[in-house]
């Protein structure tokens, strides 16, 4: 394959199903992989060079900053299945219309969120009863990251429009660019001069600015697939709605999931600074296993927007019986080699050896978890990208909000005894592999309904 073809936008509605989903997912498994890195190398540098409690403090700020970005999440998936469906329908001046729209909806966004952002940080740490040792580490990190959340959100929202376009391979290098000076600023901020938490969270904000740069560089070079100018960027009525129809339920999904975060977050709190250190580290090596899955998710997303805009049903349904089969191999590949090896990945967070034992112990409770949300991930991905981001924003608020958390608080409650004061920790981590498996089951159900199918944007 020629490099230009490499980095050309890729073409779903021919060839292979299973063959096009994991070219595809490829760059963005690595992709994700870069971006796990990101808070996983965060949490190395404070946890080696500042110690235990700094590391929990980043690790207890990130349900937070989530849930300030689920905005531009929801823009991200409109504009993602939008711009896949346009181009899957070869439709240049409605695909113009809404990538101009979304930039300049982000940039308002972008000014609002930072604005309100300011002024809830602090409460809700408050709410969360973040431990006195920790809670102004985490405030300045948080702070940090709000005042370069336009950087964030414009990569997350232009590397959805490569994608949505069939181009995960730029998104992917930009990335890795990214990546390296997130690494070398880390490493330079925290233990040369000696910034802190603050150090890692500057060094995320600068690199995350660097690859929504080049992302923006890449789509003004792409003239002849759509246009960009000033009059484009006022936002068309049409678009726009179209944008928050979609986008919104994939945006409250996320945001309803942030907020089940908090509530568990606060239960994490109430059991002292070890476990918050444990549940870091598994959500760091939890968020490696999860990138598979997400991956692809995300490419089902493209695959079925391009072929439900090309009225390629037959396709879609074959696309995402492959690849389902081919996630799930993935995913449980690398639950294996977690299980095998995880410890040892553990232990670049912390020298600590209780602390890796507490964290592999909790591991090892939702490693069949990650099977199942290879499911869930793939066909609601097939869902999302046929136009139909209600059914997976319902399936997220009965498995997140009516199991997971009360499960947890219940579970927590009633293992309380003389030598568990606070319950069993263990709850925590038991409730999500319920809701994880729940979520495949009803996912499962619902794509064989099959009221996806009516739920294109252009009949």
């Amino acid at each position: 394959m020629k490099l230009k073809q490499l980095f050309a936008p890729s073409d779903m509605t021919e060839g292979s199903p299973g063959k096009k989903i994991v070219l595809f997912a490829i760059p963005m498994l690595i992709g994700n992989i870069a971006q796990q890195l990101y808070s996983t190398v965060d949490s190395i540098v404070v946890g080696k060079y500042v110690g235990d409690n700094a590391l929990a403090a980043v690790g207890s700020s990130s349900p937070i900053y989530n849930l300030l970005l689920v905005l531009f999440i929801g823009i991200s998936v409109g504009v993602g299945i939008m711009v896949s469906q346009y181009h899957g329908a070869r439709k240049k001046e409605e695909l113009s219309q809404t990538i101009g729209s979304c930039i300049t909806l982000t940039a308002v966004s972008t000014i609002v969120l930072m604005a309100a952002g300011m002024f809830l940080i602090r409460p809700m740490l408050e709410l969360l009863q973040t431990p006195e040792s920790i809670i102004d580490w985490c405030q300045s990190y948080l702070v940090i990251l709000l005042i370069g959340i336009g950087g964030t959100a414009y990569y997350n929202i232009l590397s959805g429009i490569l994608r949505g376009l069939g181009d995960s391979v730029s998104a992917l290098i930009y990335l890795l660019v990214a990546t390296v000076i997130n690494i070398v600023l880390d490493v330079y901020f925290v233990s040369v001069i000696n910034m802190g938490v603050a150090g890692v969270a500057w060094a995320t904000i600068i690199a995350q600015t660097v690859s929504a740069i080049l992302c923006m560089l890449k789509l003004m070079k792409m003239k002849d697939m759509f246009e960009l100018n000033t009059k484009l960027l006022i936002p068309n009525k049409h678009q726009s709605l179209t944008l928050i129809r979609l986008g919104l339920p994939s945006g409250l999904t996320q945001a309803i999931m942030s907020m089940a975060m908090i509530m568990v977050q606060s239960l994490t709190n109430s059991f002292g600074e070890a476990l918050i250190a444990a549940n870091v580290i598994v959500m760091r090596v939890d968020g490696f296993a999860m990138m598979p899955n997400f991956s692809f998710g995300n490419a089902m997303t493209t695959f079925a927007g391009q072929n439900v805009g090309a009225k390629k049903y037959d396709r879609v349904i074959e696309g995402s019986k492959q690849g389902t089969l081919i996630s799930v191999t993935v995913s449980t590949t690398i639950t294996l080699l977690i299980l095998v090896f995880g410890s040892h990945l553990m232990y670049a967070f912390t020298d600590t050896a209780e602390l890796v034992a507490l964290s592999m112990k909790m591991m090892r409770i939702l490693a069949v978890g990650y099977i199942a949300v290879a499911v869930t991930q793939a066909l609601s991905g097939i869902m999302r990208g046929a136009g139909d981001t209600m059914t997976p924003m319902w399936i997220s608020i009965i498995t997140t909000v009516v199991t997971r958390v009360p499960l947890a608080y219940a579970m927590v409650h009633f293992t309380k005894s003389e030598a568990l004061p606070a319950g069993a920790p263990e709850s925590l981590f038991i409730s999500l592999l319920i809701s994880w498996c729940l979520g495949a089951l009803i996912t499962v159900m619902a794509y064989r309904k099959g009221t996806w199918k009516t739920k294109a944007i252009q009949q």
